[in-house]
């Protein structure tokens, strides 16, 4: 069991990852990925700076882990992001086969694990993860917000 100290260790490092994605003018989202309290990958959102609409934080985690790895399967990782992730990002993380996703902020527009869909729970996937959010959701919600009111 993973103490919720080091749980907020993690999500902090993620959020200094979502701070340089704000710099580079990239929507403020970062993702780490652990096993066994081992760095495996992380990322942040780049999908203006890398012109690809997958380089969301979640993706670009998963594809460092997967090449530390040398395996797409994360059996037993744990990923920690600032935002909710979209319908893309969760087939990801279930795909590769994250063991917990922990994140931060809700995010009501597009967000599919708790705000507008459920999506970790559909019964038509071979793999569960298990996930809870609200970790620092407050830092990550400030960030977002700046970043936003910043941009109108």
């Amino acid at each position: 069991m993973v103490s919720t100290t080091e749980h907020q260790y993690w999500m902090q490092r993620a959020l200094e990852l979502a701070d340089r994605a704000a710099e580079l003018g990239e929507v403020p989202v970062g993702a780490v990925l652990v096993r066994d309290g081992e760095l495996l990958g992380e990322g942040f959102n780049q999908v203006i700076s890398s012109a690809d609409p997958s380089a969301h934080a979640e993706i670009v985690a998963l594809r460092a882990a997967a090449r530390h790895v040398g395996n797409y399967r994360l059996p037993g990782a744990l990923l920690y992001v600032t935002l909710e992730p979209c319908t893309m990002c969760a087939g990801a993380i279930v795909h590769a086969r994250v063991a917990h996703l922990v994140f931060a902020a809700t995010e009501p527009r597009a967000g599919v694990i708790c705000s507008q869909a459920s999506q970790l729970e559909q019964s038509w996937y071979n793999h569960r993860v298990t996930w809870q959010g609200g970790v620092l959701a407050e830092q990550s919600s400030e960030r977002l917000r700046a970043f936003f009111r910043a941009r109108r």
